[in-house]
């Protein structure tokens, strides 16, 4: 009997087709033709046949079986991709060869009318994942050889020719298996092994939803187009949901070398931002987050990343843990990565965490939870990102020896510097290491002036000694008796002769090119007065961490902490002026130096060089090792502050410690009588969110002359209706005003304007929850000032994540909030989450702003800007206008943002939307690449102040 798959109709040889029809065949040859005959084999023959040649020759022809999107042309190999993902089906001839695992070489001759990309899918079970593909391009006509590892028992190989529309030719494909696997450099490239995407028992699928698509190229199976790529978890098995703890496995791989991912849970809410899981990726570094599920989840998104850039999913697994299994990796995690647990394990950490939640009141678990999440929450600047950005962005703008001489014979001048450095008792090798850094110079204009303070140590004065015999730019003066750091300082600067004097710290060291780059910055601001860079730390081996990119000159942050530190630069006539170093502000006498400058420069005459040109060294005793090592210093600088206000004349102002250990809180009085504040907030319904923001300002504010203006823009629900007609019987200071007009939020608040009776305009969002009672007493303190325009708040979301802290321009292409999602607890990209400071822009959700002001410039943007970034356009404008905009950590508000996320806009939404971007970027142009109270070294890709590499 015949087999049941053979031809069950004969035909002569020069009838037969080169490859049956698909119905006709089980992938085995079950005729071959021989001089005009044709020959049957059966099924026991037939299965011979294959274990010999799978053995002994080891290899089998492939089918091209298309699939869709090709169609034949007129030769045999001829066809034709009519889309982006045209597929063939690859069928053996012998499936023999595949039925164990190993090394394969997939070979064909291909030729196509332009380079293309292909890739070939292994199906192992599972379908054809995309996780599964091996990417190549093929940019020249001739042999193309892929290797292949076949897990045992494949049950189809797919081959997708090109990645759009094309015309090629293709030989037959033939698999071939490897004796040995091939060389280490091919393997790299190949998947052998399938991530596992799991959830609980639950394997499951990433389905691309938005600004995803397949990717053709080596290393990658997806692309992201935009700014907010996502993708649905695929998850079949509903009942692999639970509440409880989790753990969640996540590596990528992709062009950039960090990733910020994202996971949503719907738990009935929607996709929203409540309820979200936010994890910072190094590439390639497998990461673990134990997190709690309060309700089951119905669905999850995963953005995997934000902005443009091709990336593969290595690993993607939750995994249930119960509560001991969460605790004990919870603790594991703060023993090994927080300070203040080195040196415990895990049962002396458990009793700390014990002790620290007694005190607060609050449950043990959790606590350890908010302690675990502060200490994993978004990573500022890795070191690892720095040391890229020290090899691949500072040292490809240094300049060369030639690149430095040109530089200087084209100086308009050459000015000299001169180095003041106090010592006392240093250690041998970290002087040496400062002098030498200062003998390192490119820049030769310098003389370095040092004070020993009556050192006890008799190293000190044999080393100095001996620098200023070998360079007769080195002067020493030895002080007979021991008088501090400010005399000793002053000590130095009486030896200096430069038009300019730079400030080093006696145990830090100067980057090779300081002085040059400050020599350029003198020579291109000739009427500046004091200069200051960027630094980082060194540690005891020469490795450089923790890097601070300052803000351009920022008088409120100044005010808040000595950000400006070193390197400074100062002209010496202007220290001469102020008498140098004041005695009796030690450890803070930099700050009080330059607090004690500020009356007699401008602001344009301080100029940032954002460069790291000085290096701190963390040694026992340092700053830079540890602000609590000289917590003196915090009265140092309150003493310097009060002083320098006090000699301006500055009346009703009280300096008192900040948030953090050598910062500081200025607070101003409010102006007699109060002034009255008019609060917009508009709305349209969505009665009880509304209700919450107007209740809590009228029970928590402790400031008392306001009025609330809710600008009803078309609410038609009667139980909204009805209540704002009680809270206007009620409550005098509240008025609905009806605008009855299409939604245009810069039209609202205008509108709302003209009806504001107070000097002060408020513009609150109507989903805003008062957290503190003095938040209006601090903004309208901070408003009232004749140099300031918009005052804005610290905004969270409703899981207490920062929302906002101010407005960094360039972000996005516009513009983004800084320190987003943020724990509620974290100090900050260098303590700015707990800083007054001065800011380019804030959000109206809560910005408030003197009336005069916001008329002058014309208010909103009502024409061009009808829902988004007329708040920053307002922003700049007053800033144009004269004025500093400001931010303050002092005012805290909720702001329940929860919009739904993942459903697709209108495409009208989409259109305008595209169109203020363009519109601002037309109109702010340079101004939104060049934020001043930023760092051009800081990424524009994330709001976390993290490097930009």
């Amino acid at each position: 009997m015949k087999h049941a798959d053979e031809p069950r109709v004969r035909r002569d040889a020069k009838d037969a087709p080169a490859t049956l029809p698909h119905a006709l065949s089980d992938g085995a040859p079950s005729l071959q033709r021989n001089g005009g005959m044709v020959w049957y084999f059966f099924a026991p023959a037939r299965k011979l046949w294959r274990l010999i040649h799978s053995a002994v020759v080891g290899v089998t022809i492939l089918e091209l079986l298309p699939r869709q999107q090709l169609e034949a042309q007129g030769g045999a190999g001829h066809w034709k991709a009519s889309g982006d993902d045209p597929q063939f089906r690859l069928r053996p001839r012998n499936p023999e060869l595949m039925r164990t695992s190993g090394w394969f070489m997939l070979s064909y001759t291909f030729e196509a009318e332009h380079p293309v990309a292909m890739q070939v899918f292994i199906d192992c079970g599972e379908g054809f994942e995309e996780n599964t593909a091996i990417s190549l391009s093929v940019d020249a006509p001739g042999q193309v050889d892929i290797p292949l590892y076949l897990p045992k028992n494949v049950r189809g190989l797919r081959l997708d020719p090109a990645s759009a529309a094309v015309s090629f030719r293709i030989g037959t494909p033939r698999l071939v298996r490897l004796r040995e696997a091939p060389g280490q450099a091919v393997r790299r490239s190949v998947t052998t092994s399938l991530p596992q995407y799991t959830f609980a028992h639950a394997r499951f699928l990433l389905k691309p939803l938005h600004q995803i698509s397949r990717n053709m190229n080596e290393g990658a199976h997806w692309s992201s187009h935009g700014e907010d790529p996502y993708f649905r978890l695929d998850i079949k098995e509903k009942s692999a949901f639970f509440v409880g703890w989790c753990r969640l496995d996540l590596a990528l791989h992709g062009t950039h070398r960090r990733a910020d991912a994202k996971f949503y849970f719907d738990t009935g809410n929607g996709f929203n931002e409540a309820e979200t899981l936010r994890i910072s990726v190094l590439n390639d570094r497998p990461v673990q987050r134990i997190f709690r599920f309060v309700h089951a989840p119905r669905a999850i998104r995963f953005d995997p990343m934000q902005g443009v850039g091709d990336f593969r999913v290595d690993t993607l697994r939750f995994e249930r843990l119960d509560e001991t299994q969460a605790k004990s990796a919870m603790l594991r995690h703060l023993v090994s990565t927080e300070a203040d647990f080195a040196g415990y394990n895990t049962e002396k950490a458990l009793k700390k965490i014990v002790t620290e939640a007694q005190a607060e009141g609050k449950r043990t678990l959790d606590h350890l939870l908010a302690r675990y999440e502060q200490c994993v929450d978004i990573p500022l600047s890795t070191n690892i990102a720095y040391e890229e950005w020290i090899e691949s962005v500072e040292a490809a703008s240094l300049p060369d020896k030639l690149t430095i001489q040109s530089t200087l014979d084209a100086m308009r001048s050459t000015p000299s510097l001169s180095i003041v450095m106090p010592v006392y008792n240093t250690q041998e090798a970290d002087l040496r290491a400062c002098i030498d850094s200062v003998l390192a110079q490119s820049y030769p204009h310098w003389e370095l002036c040092i004070a020993d303070d009556a050192s006890t140590k008799p190293h000190v004065r044999r080393i100095l000694n001996e620098y200023a015999q070998k360079d007769a730019r080195i002067r020493v003066i030895y002080r007979p008796q021991n008088g501090h750091i400010s005399r000793a300082s002053n000590s130095a600067l009486e030896l200096a002769s430069g038009e300019f004097v730079a400030l080093l710290d006696h145990d830090d060291a100067l980057s090779e090119h300081a002085l040059y780059f400050m020599a350029r910055a003198i020579n291109d601001h000739p009427e500046a007065q004091i200069f200051y860079s960027d630094e980082d730390k060194i540690d005891s081996k020469g490795k450089r961490f923790e890097p601070h990119f300052k803000s351009d000159w920022n008088p409120d942050l100044f005010y808040s902490h000595n950000y400006v530190s070193h390197l400074g630069v100062y002209r010496r006539d202007l220290l001469r002026r102020i008498g140098g170093f004041r005695v009796g502000v030690e450890g803070s006498q930099d700050y009080d130096l330059l607090l004690r400058c500020l009356p007699h420069v401008e602001a344009a005459q301080i100029i940032h060089i954002p460069r790291v040109l000085y290096h701190w060294r963390m040694v026992e005793g340092s700053t830079a090792l540890a602000s609590k090592e000289k917590n003196y210093t915090t009265d140092a600088g309150i003493k310097a502050l009060r002083d320098h206000f006090a000699e301006r004349g500055s009346e009703g102002i009280r300096v008192s410690a900040g948030l953090l250990p050598n910062v500081y809180r200025v607070q101003r009085l409010i102006p007699v009588p109060a002034p009255l504040v008019s609060l917009l907030i508009p709305t349209r319904d969505r009665k009880a969110i509304t209700e919450v923001a107007v209740r809590s300002i009228l029970d928590k504010t402790t400031y008392a002359n306001y009025e609330i203006i809710i600008l009803d823009n078309g609410s038609v629900e009667p139980e909204t209706l009805a209540w704002f007609d009680a809270i206007q019987r009620g409550i005098k200071s509240v008025r609905v005003i009806r605008y009855d007009h299409p939604f245009n939020y810069s039209a609202i608040n205008n509108f709302g304007v003209q009806h504001a009776r107070g000097s002060l305009i408020g513009l609150i969002n109507n989903d805003v929850e008062v957290i503190n009672p003095n938040w209006l007493t601090e903004m309208v303190s901070q408003a009232c000032r004749e140099d300031i325009g918009c005052v804005g708040a610290k905004l969270y979301y409703s899981d207490g994540k920062i929302q906002h802290a101010g407005v960094i321009l360039g972000i996005g292409g516009v513009a983004g909030h800084a320190h987003k999602y943020f724990n509620q607890n974290h100090h900050g990209y260098f303590s700015r989450l707990k800083l007054v400071q001065n800011i380019s822009a804030v959000t109206a959700a809560c910005l408030l702003v003197r009336k005069e002001i916001y008329e002058a410039v014309g208010g909103l943007d009502e024409e061009n800007l009808k829902v988004a970034f007329n708040d920053v356009d307002l922003c700049l404008k007053v800033r144009e206008a004269g004025y500093r905009n400001l931010w303050t950590p002092y005012a805290e508000l909720y702001h329940h943002e929860s919009v739904s996320r993942g459903k697709e806009d209108s495409s009208e939404k989409q259109a305008r939307f595209r169109k203020e971007v363009e519109f601002m970027q037309e109109k702010w142009g340079e101004s939104l690449r060049h934020d001043p109270y930023y760092n051009p070294n800081l990424t524009l890709e994330r709001e976390d102040f993290s490097i930009g590499v």
